[in-house]
C-alpha cells in the first residue's frame, strides 16, 4: 500500500449568507442598516457579528421579547441568555451615547466593523390601521418603516426567520429577508452525496497510465485525469457500463493531480452478511463499508424512509459489539421532536421515557434477533435477544453535556432535526476508540426554523467530506416494499 498522503485537499463549498449577499456598499452610499427580528437572535446569538461592515438596529421590542425568552433549559432560552450576555459587554464597554452606536468589533470580533444601534426614542409607526398595534411583530415592522423614512439614503432590511413575518413586510412594501448565515448550502442539491459515477470513457482514458496492485483482499488502482479534480478521500466512485468492467472502489489518496482507488468489499453476498443483512443496492454496499471499517471514526447516512440507515447501523453495531468486540456497547440517541401533538410527560426512568421514541430501534432488533436466532429455538431466541438487549444503552441527549464515551459505537437518529450547534455538542462527546453514525432524513425536518440548508445534518455532512477518518452515503432507494417505495412517490 502505497505511503500517506502529503496533502489531503478538501475543497470548501459556497456558504449561503446575508454577509456576502449583501456584503459591499451600494455605490458610494451608506453601508445597510439591519433590522434583527428577535427569532434571529434566539436562533443564533452570534449573528450580531455576522454582517461585516454594516450597521445592526435593535427594536425596543426585540429586547423585552428577549428579557421574556431567558428562563429556562431549553436550547432558545440558553441563546436567549448569550445574546443577552453579549449585549451587556458591548454597553458595558462603550457606554456612552447609546443612540451614536456601539462598536462590533469592541468584543474582539474584528469581522464586524459596523456599528449596533438600539431604539433609544419612540419611532412614529404610519402602518396601516388594520394591523393590530399592539402585536409584537407589527411594532418590529412599524420600526423598519420608521427608519426607512428616517433615513431614505440608506436601505433598511428587516432581517426575520419568520416566513410571514417577511410576507407581511414585503406586502407593506418593506425590505425583507431570511437569516441566510445558518445555512451551510443555498440548496439540498448540492450536498455532498459521498459517491460519483466515473465517466463513460474511464477506462480508455485510463488504459495507458493506469497502474494497479493486490493487497490482501483488495485492488489499488492509480489514476490521473481531470476526474480527479473532483474526488474526495472516502469518496465512493463507481463505473457501471454494458459490455465493460464495472469499478466500485474508494478513495484513498489525493496527491497532486493523481489519487489511488482501493476496490470495496462485497456485502450483497451472503458470506459477508453483516448479522445476517447483505446490501440489496450500491448505496447500501457503499455505507457498509464505512460501517465495518474501523478506520472510518465518523460516518453520516442521509435517505428518505426506508432505504435501511437504522438497520444497517445496527448490524454493523451488533457484529462489532459481540462478535468482533471492537466496542464495549452500542448507544443510540435522537432528537425528541414529535411529528403531530405532544402526549405530555412520559414516566419511568431515562431508558424507559426514550421507549416511544425508539420504535424503529425495536423494529430492527426485533428483525435481527430472529435473523441471528436460525434454529436455536425460543430459548436460543430469548437469549440472543436479551444479550442484544444488554449491549444498547438508550440516551436522551438532553444528558449528553460534559460526558466521554470510550470505546462505544455510538447511533444519533433523527439527526436532520438538530442544529449545528447541538451536532457539535454530540460529536465532540467521542473519546478514544468511539465511532459516531448520524442518520437522517432531510426532507422530515421537524424542529421550527431548520431547513436542509441549516439542518446540523447537513452541517457535518459538510464539514466532514474530505475528511480521512470521515465518511458519507447519501441511500436513495427504499427497500421496505413495493407498497411503501410507491407511496413515497405519489404521496
Amino acid at each position: 500500500m502505497p505511503d500517506a498522503p502529503a496533502e489531503i485537499r478538501t475543497p470548501v463549498a459556497p456558504v449561503a449568507s446575508n454577509r456576502r449577499r449583501t456584503a459591499g456598499k451600494t455605490g458610494n452610499g451608506p453601508a445597510r442598516l439591519f433590522v434583527l427580528d428577535t427569532n434571529v437572535l434566539l436562533h443564533d446569538p452570534m449573528s450580531l457579528f455576522r454582517f461585516e461592515e454594516h450597521d445592526i438596529f435593535l427594536p425596543m421590542i426585540v429586547l423585552e421579547e428577549l428579557d421574556g425568552h431567558k428562563k429556562g433549559m431549553t436550547e432558545v432560552a440558553r441563546n436567549g441568555r448569550q445574546t443577552s450576555r453579549t449585549l451587556d459587554a458591548l454597553v458595558a464597554q462603550q457606554g456612552g451615547d447609546m443612540a451614536k452606536g456601539l462598536k462590533l468589533s469592541a468584543t474582539g470580533h474584528q469581522t464586524a466593523r459596523g456599528l449596533l444601534f438600539f431604539q433609544t426614542e419612540p419611532l412614529d409607526n404610519a402602518l396601516p390601521s388594520s394591523l393590530p398595534q399592539g402585536k409584537a411583530d407589527n411594532q418590529i415592522l412599524g420600526v423598519v418603516h420608521a427608519l426607512r423614512e428616517r433615513h431614505p439614503q440608506r436601505e433598511v432590511i428587516l432581517v426575520s426567520k419568520d416566513i410571514n413575518m417577511r410576507v407581511k413586510a414585503r406586502a407593506l412594501g418593506l425590505a425583507a429577508e431570511d437569516y441566510q448565515n445558518d445555512k451551510t448550502l443555498d440548496d439540498g442539491e448540492l450536498l455532498y452525496a459521498g459517491a460519483l459515477a466515473l465517466p463513460q470513457d474511464f477506462w480508455t482514458r485510463q488504459s495507458k497510465t493506469i497502474e494497479s496492485w493486490q493487497s490482501g483482499s483488495h485492488t489499488f488502482y492509480r489514476v490521473s485525469g481531470p476526474a480527479v479534480g473532483q474526488f474526495y478521500i472516502n469518496q465512493f466512485v463507481y463505473f457501471e457500463a454494458p459490455g465493460e468492467p464495472s469499478l466500485y472502489a474508494r478513495v484513498t489518496e489525493i496527491r497532486d493531480k493523481t489519487a489511488v482507488l482501493k476496490t470495496l468489499k462485497d456485502y450483497t453476498h451472503l458470506k459477508n452478511a453483516v448479522w445476517g443483512v447483505t446490501s440489496r443496492n450500491r448505496e447500501q454496499n457503499f455505507a457498509l463499508n464505512l460501517l465495518m471499517d474501523p478506520e472510518i471514526d465518523f460516518v453520516t447516512l442521509a435517505g428518505t424512509a426506508g432505504t435501511g440507515k437504522t438497520l444497517m447501523a445496527l448490524a454493523s453495531g451488533l457484529t462489532q459489539v459481540l462478535d468482533d468486540r471492537r466496542y464495549t456497547e452500542i448507544i443510540m440517541t435522537r432528537a425528541t421532536v414529535s411529528v403531530g401533538e405532544d402526549i405530555g410527560f412520559l414516566p419511568g426512568t431515562e431508558e424507559e421515557k426514550m421507549g416511544p421514541w425508539m420504535g424503529a430501534l425495536d423494529d430492527n432488533l426485533e428483525f435481527l434477533a430472529k435473523g441471528d436466532g436460525g434454529n436455536a429455538g425460543e430459548w436460543g431466541r430469548a437469549a440472543t435477544n436479551e444479550l442484544i438487549r444488554s449491549r444498547i444503552k438508550v440516551k436522551s441527549m438532553n444528558f449528553m453535556r460534559g460526558r466521554t464515551f470510550m470505546n462505544r459505537y455510538v447511533i444519533i437518529d433523527e439527526a436532520q432535526n438538530l442544529t449545528p450547534k447541538q451536532m457539535k455538542t454530540l460529536i465532540t462527546r467521542a473519546g478514544p476508540g468511539t465511532k459516531i453514525i448520524c442518520m437522517g432524513n432531510l426532507a422530515q425536518i421537524d424542529t421550527p426554523y431548520l431547513t436542509e440548508g441549516s439542518s446540523g445534518l447537513t452541517y457535518a455532512v459538510d464539514r466532514f467530506k474530505g475528511w480521512p477518518h470521515g465518511g458519507h452515503i447519501t441511500l436513495a432507494r427504499g427497500e421496505r416494499s413495493r407498497l411503501a417505495d410507491f407511496a413515497s412517490e405519489v404521496l
